[in-house]
């Protein structure tokens, strides 16, 4: 399994690097801790994106 850096995650899903460093504080992304680094498993990507595509939309 391929771990991303949080800004090799951001440039795949197309957002900025902060964005996707509080989606994965937050827990919305799975990332993992190796040593003192934060990773994320490569495909914890295309699952967030499941999550997005299957959660409601919110009334305008």
């Amino acid at each position: 399994m391929a771990l991303l850096t949080v800004e090799e995650a951001a440039r795949r899903l197309r957002i900025g690097g902060m964005t996707c460093f509080r989606l994965v504080l937050s827990g919305e992304i799975e990332s993992v801790t190796v040593g003192r680094l934060r990773r994320v498993p490569a495909d914890a990507v295309p699952t967030y994106v499941a999550k997005l595509r299957h959660r409601p939309a919110h009334a305008a």
